[in-house]
């Protein structure tokens, strides 16, 4: 058995598949998803599939845990609007200052101009 064997085995990985990525788009997704599976190992001590097989968690549970998350997610958009929506204003305010300096230095540029 080789060491990444007993290393798959004492962390509970029964088996493993090597994919080809032609998008790395989709790798970082799935490199996400296995780093997720990960530390919820690390948490729980069991898989989704140990808490389904074993009827650790029902249906009931499953639907809850969902929906919670989608709750999450919507307020994890709005949040972000918000945030976009700020930073938007904030460049707003500073393109006007910018403009407003611009124009303060030409005029007082043609002022002395004009007392010359």
């Amino acid at each position: 058995m080789s060491s990444r064997e007993i290393s798959d085995a004492k962390n509970g990985i029964t088996s493993r598949k090597e994919y080809g990525f032609r998008d790395p788009v989709v790798r970082n997704v799935v490199d996400k998803f296995v780093s997720r599976s990960d530390v919820g190992f690390e948490k729980y001590g069991s898989s989704l599939d140990d808490e389904r097989r074993l009827k650790m968690k029902g249906l009931t549970k499953y639907l809850n845990d969902i929906q919670e998350e989608l709750m999450d997610a919507v307020l994890y958009i709005q949040a972000a609007r918000e945030e976009l929506q700020d930073l938007s204003e904030e460049a707003l305010i500073d393109r006007h200052r910018d403009n407003n300096y611009e124009y303060s230095n030409s005029a007082a540029d043609y002022d002395d101009e004009e007392e010359i």
